[in-house]
């Protein structure tokens, strides 16, 4: 895991040097495609073959029993693993929302109903401050837009990314102006308002918001903006390996043998994949076999496609989903989850929507999670892939909620009163329900 150690300093995207910057084992960006390293900096694309840039680190001076006892003694947040992530020591010091460290439901309700017999745990995201996992990668990207000195904070959100982008530049004092599509569900639109900063809505879907804010980045009206998944994206990434490093240690320091991760952009499961392999690497698990399989609802399901296909490359699609949430059409990330998908022997598989509203449905009533509509995609795609043969019931499972379904009301709008009756006893057995 050890590499070289980078200077810290590097041009800016709008041509400027960049001030030193601190992010702790950060060592620089390296390109995913060719390998070529750049200082740290809030640029996003190789100058060599434009493929992602992301972080590489140095973990050279870890020791595996001291690194473990560091970050059990760590605060219940994020930021217990502070010594494996793009951000200084004394982060937890600092003014930021402080995600993370969310529940790993056992899931013996929902197993029963599914057919599962090797234990099934729903990681429940939706207790972070604004209730989604885009606290996590926001909280990143936060600490990396104030060492490079940005004044803004923004984003191209389908909604949840918004609100969490809006409560962190609101806790940090810093102003925030995001970007989303016009036809938002009511509630994400209201939750990512009520943090008082800037919300525009952009006539079009999420692919067209992403391509507005990639030429603000190049305007003079963009500088001092930090996007925190555009221009901060290799730093803003990394947020998601804090769910790998989560479960494995409220397993007891275990690597499930299946994980199933919604796909949006796809960054999420990419980076799942590689908090667990840091950990197996540092020796903080036991190196050993595990599956990832990735979900898409029908209605946006362009990995899901390509997978089936056996294609390497992800054709977009125009989105049409209740899953408003996962409605990327050309998702960044797309053949990276085709490759961790292949490599571990795991799958990309979709369902349709009313698939999604039974899988709601499905986990409230036997977990008491209500989940948004992503978490009916992962409910749905496992029950679907049990069904399939694809994923083993006999083995350790974990199914990601990514959000809360008070966000996602609209998806189950038609549930209600079950009677109504007089306030008396007799109109009470007549309903049936004594």
């Amino acid at each position: 895991m050890a590499v070289q150690t980078a200077e810290s300093t590097t041009e800016s995207v709008t041509g400027s040097a960049a001030p030193s910057v601190d992010l702790g084992p950060a060592a620089a960006l390296s390109c995913r495609e060719c390998g070529h390293r750049v200082p740290l900096g809030p640029v996003f694309a190789c100058q060599e073959c434009f493929g992602p840039l992301e972080i590489a680190y140095d973990f050279s001076d870890h020791e595996t029993e001291e690194l473990r006892r560091r970050i059990e003694a760590g605060p219940a947040n994020i930021w217990r693993y502070a010594p494996l992530l793009p951000v200084p020591a004394d982060v937890a010091t600092k003014p930021n929302i402080n995600p993370g460290w969310t529940k790993l439901v056992q899931a013996d309700n929902l197993a029963r109903e599914l057919g599962v017999t090797g234990g099934l745990y729903v990681k429940d995201d939706s207790g972070n401050p604004t209730h989604s996992f885009k606290d996590r990668v926001v909280a990143q990207a936060l600490e990396a837009a104030r060492a490079f000195g940005f004044t803004t904070l923004s984003c191209s959100s389908t909604g949840n990314l918004a609100g969490a982008v809006g409560a962190a530049a609101a806790r940090a004092g810093l102003r925030s102006c995001v970007f989303i599509p016009h036809d938002l569900e009511q509630g994400k639109v209201v939750m990512a308002a009520v943090y008082g900063g800037e919300l525009v809505g952009i006539e079009g879907n999420y692919d067209d918001v992403n391509r507005f804010c990639s030429e603000l980045i190049g305007d003079p009206a963009g500088e001092g903006w930090g996007f925190v998944n555009v221009n901060l994206r290799p730093y803003y990434a990394e947020g998601s390996k804090t769910l790998a490093y989560e479960i494995c240690e409220q397993l007891g320091w275990r690597l499930p043998d299946q994980l199933v991760v919604p796909i949006a952009s796809g960054s999420q499961l990419t980076k799942i994949d590689k908090g667990l392999r840091e950990l197996i690497e540092l020796g903080l698990v036991e190196d050993r076999p595990y599956k990832i399989f990735g979900a898409q609802a029908e209605g946006c399901s362009p990995v899901s496609a390509a997978y089936k296909a056996g294609h390497d490359v992800v054709r977009p699609q125009k989105p049409k989903t209740i899953a408003k949430s996962l409605a990327i059409g050309n998702p960044a990330d797309g053949p990276y989850v085709l490759d961790i998908a292949r490599r571990t022997g795991g799958a990309v598989e979709d369902v349709t929507d009313e698939q999604i509203v039974e899988a709601i449905r499905l986990l409230a009533r036997t977990e008491g999670i209500f989940a948004e509509t992503a978490g009916g995609v992962t409910v749905g795609v496992t029950k679907k892939l049990i069904e399939n043969g694809d994923l083993d019931p006999a083995l350790t499972t974990v199914v990601l909620n990514t959000g809360d379904g008070l966000k996602t009301l609209d998806a189950v709008a038609d549930t209600g009163l079950t009677a109504t009756i007089r306030p008396n006893l007799d109109s009470f057995r007549e309903a049936g329900l004594a």
